[in-house]
């Protein structure tokens, strides 16, 4: 090997040294850099991590279990029925202009407009208890109009229900 030869592979293996210690010092000043940044906090960590880890379902077994489901039934049933829509008033009008007025001003899905009396005769002669069923339970007639029960508002009340329904057939008279 040549004197140049020798020169060149001394000077390339500082050179690959130099970088080796370079790339150590880098590493070791970015590591202290990251150690030293404040970590981020989300106050919900802990309940987002308790609610994946929470199971999606219960088990109901035997007697034990089916008064644990009744329960569950009986405590979601209340919760419903404190959830009443309009605060629970049985005035018709503000039922009509809270929730009917969408689909019985415009017609929506063969819906009698509102005091329109040639629309509404044939339905009032049916009775006002027919009309309040129909309003309650849901109604998809044989000309393909559609009712949605409780007018797509389950936390309506049957009162509220009848209520808006009276207002309406008096519109109609």
């Amino acid at each position: 090997m040549s004197k140049s030869d020798q020169s060149f592979l001394r000077q390339f293996s500082l050179l690959i040294a130099g970088l080796g210690v370079l790339t150590l010092v880098l590493i070791f000043t970015a590591w202290t850099i990251y150690e030293h940044e404040p970590k981020e906090t989300d106050p919900n960590a802990a309940q987002q991590l308790s609610t994946s880890l929470a199971p999606n379902g219960a088990v109901y077994a035997g007697n034990t279990g089916r008064a644990a489901m009744l329960a569950a039934q009986e405590a979601a049933a209340k919760a419903a029925a404190a959830q009443v829509a309009y605060g629970g008033t049985t005035d018709g009008k503000t039922i009509y202009d809270n929730l009917c007025h969408s689909c019985h001003t415009a017609g929506v899905a063969g819906a009698p407009v509102l005091g329109n009396k040639a629309v509404w005769a044939p339905r009032v002669a049916q009775g006002l208890d027919t009309l309040v069923k129909h309003a309650i339970d849901g109604y998809h007639g044989p000309d393909g109009n559609t009712m949605p029960a409780k007018g797509g508002n389950p936390s309506l009340t049957d009162a509220q229900v009848q209520a808006a329904v009276k207002w309406i057939v008096d519109q109609a008279k």
